[in-house]
C-alpha cells in the first residue's frame, strides 16, 4: 500500500511552520494513543504513521528531503532510512511522545516546557495578625506593613535595562529545556543558558539584576470583619510576592490571633463573664452591675440563696457571628466571695449567725449526713 503523505497525515498544509507542525503533531499524537483507544485495532497502526510523519517534519533536513524528493527520500539508503523501532513505530519516539507525555501531564506536574515559565507567578505571604477582643466584635481597618519583593520600578519588571522586552534564548529556542541522545533515551535537562527560563536578557537591569522585582516594604489597609476569631484567615488577592518578569502577583493570607481579655472569655460567639458577689448578696439576693463587650452595662438580679458556679444569661450580648446574623450570649458565672481580714465584731456576729443557721445549709446537712452513715457502716 502507497504512504500517504506526510502533510496530510498531520492534517496541515506544506507551508506550515514548525510550531503548527508539533502542535498538530501532539493533537493526533494524543487522539490516536492506543492507550485510549484500547477498543480501536486500527488505533496502533495509525499511531506508527502519525510519529512517523512527525519524525521527517519535525527535522529541518529530513523535511527538505521529504519535501524535494517525497518517501523516495527515505527509501534504498538516502537519507538514512525513514523512522523504525520502538513498540508504536516511531525513531525518535521517546522524543516525540515526551511532548504528548508534557501535554498530557505537565499541568499536573508543575507546568509544560520551560518556555512557558518565563513569567512566573509570585509566592503566596504569610502575615500574623493580633487583635484585641474588642476590635474582632465591632471589626476594625488595620495597617500592616508586610516586607515583600515587588516589580522593579526601573525595568517595569522585565529584568532588562530600559524595561527593554527579553530575547528568545537561543540555545534551547525558547523551550527552557536542552535534549540530548544517550543510546536508546533521550534525556531532557534544564537549559543551562536561560535556566529554564526560555528568554535571556542581553543588558540586565542594574537595580534588580535581572530578576524583575526588588525587596521593599509595603504599607497595606486590612479591613477585619466583625466576629473574626483566632485562625481566622483572610486572602488578598495580588497582595503577595511579585511575579518573576512580569508574571502575576501571589496572594497575601493574613491570619488572625484574638488576644485573651482580662474579663471576658470566649467560646464561639459566646462569651463568658465570672462576677465575684458577697455572701451576703448570694444570701439575701440583689443585683450586680456587669460589662458588655460593646463597652456598656447590665444590671443582673441575684436569687437569694444562690451558689458558686450559678449562670445567668444576657441573651444576644455575645460576639457576632462571622458569617451569618445575629449574635451569641454572654453567660455570667457567680463566684461567691468569702469574707477576709474580719473585725472582732464581725467575727462575733459570724459566730452567732452560724448558731442560728444550722438548717440553712442544705447541701452541707446532706453531705455530712451521708459522712456519718459511710462511718457508721465501716463499724458494722
Amino acid at each position: 500500500m502507497a504512504k500517504r503523505d506526510y502533510y496530510e497525515v498531520l492534517g496541515v498544509a506544506r507551508g506550515a511552520s514548525a510550531e503548527e507542525i508539533k502542535k498538530a503533531y501532539r493533537t493526533k499524537a494524543k487522539e490516536l494513543h492506543p492507550d485510549r483507544n484500547k477498543d480501536d485495532t486500527t488505533a496502533e497502526g495509525k499511531f506508527k504513521e502519525v510519529n512517523e510523519a512527525y519524525d521527517v517534519l519535525k527535522d529541518e533536513n529530513k523535511k527538505a528531503a521529504y519535501d524535494r524528493y517525497g518517501h523516495a527520500a527515505f527509501e534504498g539508503g538516502m537519507g538514512g532510512g525513514g523512522p523504525r523501532g520502538g513498540q508504536y513505530g516511531g525513531g525518535d519516539f521517546a522524543s516525540a511522545f515526551s511532548d504528548v507525555f508534557e501535554d498530557l501531564f505537565g499541568d499536573f506536574m508543575g507546568g509544560r516546557g520551560g518556555g512557558r515559565q518565563r513569567a512566573q507567578r509570585g509566592s503566596d505571604l504569610r502575615y500574623n495578625l493580633r487583635v484585641t477582643l474588642e476590635e474582632a466584635y465591632s471589626g476594625v481597618q488595620k495597617t500592616i506593613n508586610v516586607p515583600t519583593s515587588v516589580a522593579c520600578g526601573a525595568c517595569s519588571g522585565t529584568g532588562a535595562e530600559g524595561g527593554a522586552e527579553p530575547v528568545t534564548c537561543p540555545t534551547c529556542s525558547g523551550m527552557g529545556k536542552v535534549r540530548a541522545q544517550q543510546g536508546f533515551f533521550t534525556v531532557e535537562r534544564t537549559c543551562p543558558t536561560c535556566g529554564g527560563m526560555g528568554q535571556t536578557i542581553k543588558n540586565p537591569c542594574r537595580v534588580c539584576h535581572g530578576a524583575g522585582r526588588v525587596e521593599k516594604d509595603r504599607a497595606l489597609s486590612v479591613n477585619i470583619p466583625a466576629g473574626v476569631e483566632t485562625g481566622t484567615r483572610i486572602r488578598l488577592a495580588g497582595e503577595g510576592e511579585a511575579g518573576m518578569r512580569g508574571g502575576p502577583a501571589g496572594d497575601l493570607y493574613i491570619f488572625i490571633e484574638v488576644r485573651e481579655h482580662p474579663i471576658f472569655q470566649r467560646e464561639g460567639v459566646n462569651l463568658f463573664c465570672r462576677v465575684p458577689v458577697s455572701m451576703t448578696s448570694a444570701a439575701l439576693g440583689g443585683e450586680v452591675e456587669v460589662p458588655t463587650i460593646d463597652g456598656g452595662r447590665s444590671r443582673v438580679k441575684i436569687p437569694a440563696g444562690s451558689q458558686t458556679g450559678k449562670q445567668m444569661r444576657l441573651r444576644g450580648k455575645g460576639m457576632p457571628a462571622l458569617r451569618g446574623t445575629g449574635s451569641g450570649d454572654m453567660l455570667i458565672e457567680l463566684a461567691v466571695e468569702t469574707p477576709v481580714n474580719l473585725t472582732a465584731r464581725q467575727k462575733e456576729l459570724l459566730r452567732e449567725f452560724e448558731k442560728l443557721s444550722e438548717d440553712n445549709n442544705p447541701e452541707g446537712s446532706s453531705f455530712f449526713k451521708s459522712v456519718k452513715n459511710f462511718w457508721d457502716g465501716m463499724k458494722g
